[in-house]
């Protein structure tokens, strides 16, 4: 993007966002640049949200980029609010998105979230969307991105769906227990009755449900539902039409086809490679065939063991250049143990085998204590091995609800999130000073050419980065913590830079790019 237009852009979208159309009062907002009411420039360039595509490399590890030819590091959290979960106390199972959360969601600087949606909510009855429900997916999508946020739209499933709970008189053997409903597939596609088995998991993992391993066995085997179509068809299906929903927004950053698919015998996984090339071949259509449509980032995951076993990718399948290899590295967040190098590693290795797909981690966290002064370091440590990697990734999560079923029959249940919960009334009592301060942290959103290194020192508050491959002209955009507005920073290989404040907190380091190479140090408040 060249000067000139980069100004333009930027001023109209501030005035976008801001409310004022005509800022300047002139009916062309190229004219305003030198008003002193005029949004900064800046702000708007940080707050762009261009299409992103895929740029795979099995050499070097595959990137994110957008269409103004920039890496993008994508950085934010997991939202469940729109999510269809099984209720198992009087709690709700979910809090809203508010506009509140929304603001904060941007002031811990993160740029991206992976909004939950459920299979059963969008399509209710066999071939039958649900636009209201639809409709508020575009109001999330629509007030995160004026708040300068992709959405990634997220699939979600656990244990199938919030059908398969265990029925009042379930008989469980020794080693098991009633298995709990979860969240995902409609009822009506959930195939087999009494046929599926009990409801017990052994040892209270929820995958191994009988019932749960029945119902993915007949969507792996694409068995006939509702009409004679088989349900993995309809589930296809319904990624079309999503896919034609968003074709032409930008702000849509892609697609993650199913949360850890439960596909775990040799059949299964098979399927699941045949899945992913059906779900491909659909959506890329239904793209096609919107005006102004164009591809979108299409997010595959391995089988959902990797959770646990931090490997093990799905079957090579015939894809295009926009997939991304979504992984969810959880190593140690579960055990208490220690996030490693090698985890990040092994994702990118088996991204190779994809053609060198980019890797997101759709999920990653741990107990909220493990944050702070008195925490292990588990956040920081996950957080600096990603950008030592230049992945990125989406925390697990935002809020949750003792409504939620991760949460229902605990004894003493502490809620994830960034917020404190009362379980027993479900009120929220505050938000998680520690854990929020260390997840807003200094990063490149938007690196011209190919990003080299990125690093965050948390103790020195100081951003060091560089890259290569850059065109002239281009637009490079950090967040920082803190208020840096007219502070200094070092760069190579740039123009002036602006540090400027963000609308929600936190600063944005914006500036064009004047060679191949770049490099830049800025420094937050201490």
């Amino acid at each position: 993007m060249g000067p000139t237009r980069f100004l333009a852009t930027a001023i109209a979208l501030v005035a976008v966002v801001t409310g004022c159309s005509d800022p300047g009062g002139t009916g062309d907002p190229t004219t305003t640049g030198a008003s002193a009411s005029a949004p900064d420039p800046a702000v708007g360039a940080a707050l762009q949200l261009p299409a992103l595509h895929a740029e795979p490399d099995p050499v070097g590890g595959g990137r994110i980029v957008d269409s103004e030819g920039r890496q993008v590091i994508l950085r934010g959290v997991n939202v469940n609010a729109l999510a269809e979960y099984w209720s198992g106390n009087d709690h709700p199972t979910t809090f809203p998105l508010t506009e509140e959360d929304m603001d904060t969601i941007a002031g811990i600087g993160w740029n991206t979230v992976r909004l939950l949606l459920s299979w059963s909510r969008v399509e209710p009855e066999p071939g039958s969307y649900d636009d209201a429900y639809l409709d508020s997916v575009d109001a999330a999508v629509g007030g995160l991105a004026e708040r300068g946020i992709y959405t990634i739209i997220d699939l979600h499933q656990d244990a199938w769906g919030p059908t398969l709970a265990a029925r009042p008189d379930e008989g469980c053997g020794a080693n098991s227990e009633p298995a709990k409903g979860w969240d995902g597939a409609p009822g009506w596609a959930t195939l087999g009755g009494e046929e599926l088995g009990t409801r017990c998991t052994l040892n209270g993992v929820r995958e191994t449900s009988a019932a749960v391993l029945t119902s993915f066995e007949a969507f792996w085997e694409n068995a006939p539902g509702p009409g004679g179509v088989g349900i993995r068809t309809r589930y296809v299906e319904m990624l079309g039409h999503l896919a034609a929903r968003w074709a032409a927004d930008p702000a849509v950053a892609g697609y993650d086809l199913m949360n850890e698919p439960n596909a775990f015998s040799d059949a299964g996984r098979t399927q699941l490679g045949e899945f992913y090339e059906d779900a491909l071949a659909a959506m890329r259509e239904a793209e096609a065939g919107v005006s102004g449509g164009s591809p979108h980032l299409i997010l595959f995951e391995p089988p959902a063991i990797w959770s646990s076993t931090g490997e093990g990718p799905p079957p090579v399948f015939t894809h295009d250049r926009d997939v991304v290899y979504a992984p969810h590295i959880y190593t140690g967040g579960f055990t208490g143990g220690a996030i490693t190098e090698q985890a990040f590693a092994i994702a990118i290795e088996e991204a190779a085998a994809f053609g060198g797909a980019p890797v997101l981690t759709g999920e990653w966290g741990a107990d909220p204590a493990r944050a702070g002064r008195d925490g292990d370091g588990y956040f920081l440590e996950h957080q600096r091995l990603q950008d030592e990697s230049l992945i990125s990734a989406t925390l697990w999560t935002w809020r949750e609800s003792c409504g939620d079923p991760h949460k229902v029959g605990q004894e003493d249940p502490v809620p994830w999130g960034e917020f404190d919960v009362d379980c027993d009334t479900n009120e929220p009592t505050g938000v998680r000073t520690e854990l929020v301060d260390d997840l807003t942290r200094g990063y490149v959103r938007a690196g011209p050419g190919r990003i080299r290194s990125m690093v965050w020192d948390p103790e020195s508050r100081v951003l060091e980065a560089d890259g290569e491959a850059a065109s002239p002209g281009s637009v490079f955009v950090a967040f920082l913590p803190g208020d840096v507005s007219g502070q200094d920073a070092k760069a190579r290989g740039m123009g002036p830079v602006e540090t400027v404040p963000a609308p929600h907190g936190g600063s944005f380091v914006v500036a064009e790019v004047e060679a191949a190479e770049w490099s830049i140090s800025a420094a937050a408040p201490l």
